[in-house]
């Protein structure tokens, strides 16, 4: 009791002013019809503008689980785009071929350990051998390459980076197809180097650089960045600069994509090497 008639007393003055004030908007609402009207929408447009906001920070929250849907959702129009691709083309094959699959499988994952600032960087991904992950699966950043699966446990997969100086990746400029191989410097995360473009060909800064398909890795076409430099290197090749697609600072949700034809391919090219 002590320290409510203390409260009144230090703040009497304050409380006094918003009693009268409260006073007087009363008397004001109340016998003008306009002066109202006016607090009442005034009093309507607050209300909106914070329902607003609570409803954008409500969707802010969300984009975690509506980036997973669409993760998933993408991985299986992939899947599907490939079957009715197949089926398209099955004027090529007999109708009773019973060995005509769909050739790439596409399984979305999420980045849980990333490394970018090492000579030999790598991920962790969220699947792994029980949700159909293998050693030797490209990975993809949106449409972008980013990796390949090295190893894999029941539940996790790890993949080399394309920031690793140990990686190597089969790429072609798109406008005239001529093709070398990509690495990384391990210098700039954004940069990597095409060798092996021979110096007759005619290339420009901004040309699009993107797989062959010739690892049996990854499909062919899948872009990997635009040349932002090149020079002559000393020998019969141009040394490119490769300004990269991928971001990998960014990597959050990933596609991993396996060739199902992959051990055919890879036990009749044995046979004749």
């Amino acid at each position: 009791m002590r320290n409510l008639l203390n409260f009144l007393l230090k703040y009497n003055n304050l409380i006094v002013f918003l009693v009268l004030e409260g006073i007087a908007l009363s008397w004001l609402t109340t016998g003008n019809s306009y002066h109202n009207s006016r607090i009442v929408r005034g009093m309507q447009g607050i209300t909106r503008g914070i329902q607003e906001k609570i409803t954008n920070t409500r969707s802010y929250l969300s984009l975690k689980d509506v980036n997973s849907r669409l993760a998933l959702e993408n991985a299986d129009l992939k899947n599907t785009i490939q079957r009715f691709s197949n089926k398209t083309n099955l004027r090529f094959v007999p109708v009773k071929d019973t060995n005509f699959k769909q050739q790439y499988q596409y399984i979305s994952a999420r980045v849980i350990n990333n490394s970018v600032n090492k000579q030999k960087n790598f991920f962790t991904i969220d699947k792994g051998r029980a949700q159909g992950i293998k050693a030797d699966m490209a990975v993809t950043s949106g449409d972008n390459v980013a990796g390949v699966i090295i190893g894999c446990s029941q539940n996790y997969s790890v993949a080399i980076s394309l920031l690793n100086i140990d990686f190597r990746v089969s790429a072609r400029i798109k406008s005239n197809g001529y093709f070398g191989s990509l690495s990384w410097d391990g210098k700039n995360y954004r940069h990597a180097i095409l060798n092996e473009i021979p110096q007759h060909i005619i290339i420009s800064v901004g040309d699009t650089i993107e797989t062959t398909g010739y690892s049996a890795i990854f499909p062919e076409g899948i872009s990997i960045g635009t040349i932002s430099d090149f020079r002559k290197s000393g020998s019969d090749f141009y040394r490119i600069t490769v300004e990269l697609f991928t971001d990998f600072r960014k990597l959050s949700y990933l596609k991993v994509i396996g060739n199902l034809k992959r051990t055919e391919q890879i036990e009749l090219e044995r046979k004749f090497q």
